[in-house]
């Protein structure tokens, strides 16, 4: 080909980092390497679950607990002996991968499924000055963009797809979000009372032992299904909490590849929780509100008794199957309750039934095509990276249904940088509404700066007072407790939030008190500090149209 000229070729012998080994990182990295990229980085966190050997194809059945970027790099060797492919079993999210450690690549190819990861790649990118690659699946859709700094529009510059798609090894062993918990619970209220597929099983697998520390019998207790073992034990709730919350937890914790950069889980009994003495009340409690743990093991008592009594058998003598619907009281307090307490084992924020409620949709499948045909797309961009044809890249989109002219891939050039995005805009200011009486401290870091804007390590002062709120060296714990309004912010205050990892710039929080607000509402409204007749002007300019209020959008199409 004639534009495989000298100099493209020795393009292609410099690094390309791709983060993820799933589902499309594995279809990546057999890409990259057989279309001559010479140099492959890949970082992956997790371990192969069982319920990825369907899809993800570098993987077999031996390769059960080990490194997914280990065994994907094995495997993508033995394909292309003359790549020098590395791997790292870790987090993106680490220290050690600093802005040196991405400066030293060509390009970024991003392959994640969760929303914090890959705002933090889309920030370090942007601060490297290396072009990423961005990519992701939801059941048949899919997408892929290029963030260029100065050039494209990043990660963050839009909303983002709501995520209905979820990797069966996070929901299984690892959730680090209130959503996976959810999705957890609805396959447990699947396989306790409804059609039950055996793929959706939600104990942890016996092939997925990494290392010993779990006696034979633990082992027997958590290969058996949920639903053989329930039915085996009469639907007892004392002993379905303790398999769900206890023993399958515990024998999680035996793991120890999966903990190496997370926080282990905390197991929970029924006993250990009756003996905290806190009184339930949940059914005088407002859907509105977080629950006590006690009140949400009293309800996921309950409901299951009242759902396992509505199975009762037909006139074949078959025990009948329920179907899950949000608007079915008890089944939606089940996996309320469920949900909730698998979320506190796992020190994940609860949420309250309202929230959860809101937050269960459907669950689409991941479909392996979806996952080639994009890591395909995904190349073809890549190359253009390596030949230098930044005016050439192209953000893509796969659809279900042909779109007006019989197409169902579309693609379209990026678009340029939006002003009113508060990552790679020259002004990044956002208006915060809160009510200051009530926000704590520790709500404001755990809740909006770390989970909302995905901030790693944040140091957050007051502009105006000059004092420290928040700090990632110092210990201020003392602080954590504290109102808002203790520390003497208040409408009209102005906090800058800086992060030492991410490098990408200050983001500055307009505060807006709301005294109608709970302690943990707030809402976001996008700001570039412009006024609204200039904002217009520079909307017309750009050729775009800019809403008075652009809602950040909180999770990502997989």
């Amino acid at each position: 080909m004639t534009w495989q000229t000298s100099e493209y070729l020795q393009r292609l012998e410099r690094p390309v980092l791709v983060i993820g080994a799933g589902g499309i990182g594995c279809e990546l990295l057999k890409n990259l390497g057989l279309s001559g990229f010479k140099t492959i980085e890949v970082i992956d966190l997790d371990t192969i679950d069982v319920s990825n050997l369907n899809r993800q194809f570098l993987f077999r059945k031996q390769h059960v607990s080990k490194s997914k970027a280990e065994v994907a790099t094995e495997a993508v060797k033995k394909m292309c002996p003359d790549l020098d492919i590395k791997f790292y079993h870790g987090s993106i999210l680490s220290d050690e991968y600093d802005i040196k450690f991405f400066e030293k690549f060509m390009m970024v190819i991003s392959a994640l499924d969760n929303k914090k990861a890959r705002y933090h790649v889309n920030r370090m990118c942007l601060a490297a000055r290396v072009p990423l690659v961005e990519s992701g699946t939801a059941g048949y859709l899919g997408q892929l963009s290029v963030v260029v700094k100065g050039k494209t529009s990043c990660y963050e510059c839009e909303p983002q797809v709501i995520q209905k798609s979820f990797p069966g090894c996070t929901i299984r062993n690892t959730p680090s979000e209130p959503i996976h918990c959810i999705v957890w619970a609805k396959h447990l209220f699947n396989l306790l009372f409804g059609v039950h597929d055996p793929d959706d099983d939600i104990a942890p697998e016996l092939e997925s032992v990494g290392t010993s520390g779990a006696d034979a019998k633990d082992l027997e207790a958590v290969k058996i299904s949920t639903r053989k073992w329930a039915e085996d034990n009469e639907y007892d709730q004392t002993k379905i909490f303790d398999k769900l919350f206890n023993t399958d937890i515990q024998f999680l914790t035996t793991l120890t590849d999966l903990w190496k950069d997370r926080k282990k889980p905390t197991p929970v009994s029924y006993v250990d929780v009756c003996n905290q003495g806190e009184g339930s009340a949940a059914r005088a409690l407002a859907n509105n509100e977080i629950w006590s743990l006690r009140a949400y093991v009293d309800t996921f008592y309950e409901t299951l008794q009242l759902l396992h009594g509505r199975m009762k058998p037909g006139a074949d003598g078959i025990p009948q199957t329920l179907t899950w619907d949000k608007d079915d009281e008890d089944a939606m307090k089940f996996v309320a309750a469920a949900a909730n307490i698998r979320s506190h084992v796992f020190a994940i924020p609860l949420k309250s039934l309202f929230d959860i409620k809101s937050m269960a949709g459907n669950i689409i499948p991941a479909i392996a095509t979806t996952n080639a045909i994009i890591a395909g797309m995904v190349v073809v961009e890549a190359l253009k990276i390596a030949n230098s044809q930044i005016d050439d890249l192209k953000t893509i989109f796969i659809n279900t249904k042909p779109n007006f002219r019989g197409k169902i891939f579309v693609d379209t050039k990026p678009q340029t940088p939006q002003s009113t995005c508060y990552v790679c805009s020259e002004r990044r200011e956002v208006s915060l509404k809160v009510n200051v009486q009530k926000m704590t401290v520790g709500t404001l870091e755990s809740k909006i700066i770390k989970d909302h804007f995905c901030f790693v390590q944040p140091d957050v002062m007051d502009t105006k007072l000059s004092t420290i709120v928040i700090s990632s060296e110092d210990n201020l714990d003392d602080l954590l407790l504290k109102k808002l309004s203790e520390l003497g912010i208040s409408g009209g205050s102005q906090l800058e939030v800086d992060d030492f990892v991410q490098q990408f710039g200050k983001l500055y929080l307009n505060i807006v008190n709301d005294d109608t607000l709970n302690e943990d509402d707030f809402d976001i409204v996008a700001d570039t500090g412009e006024t609204e007749d200039t904002r217009k002007r520079r909307a017309e300019e750009d050729g775009v149209s800019v809403p008075k209020k652009a809602r950040v959008a909180e999770a990502v199409l997989l």
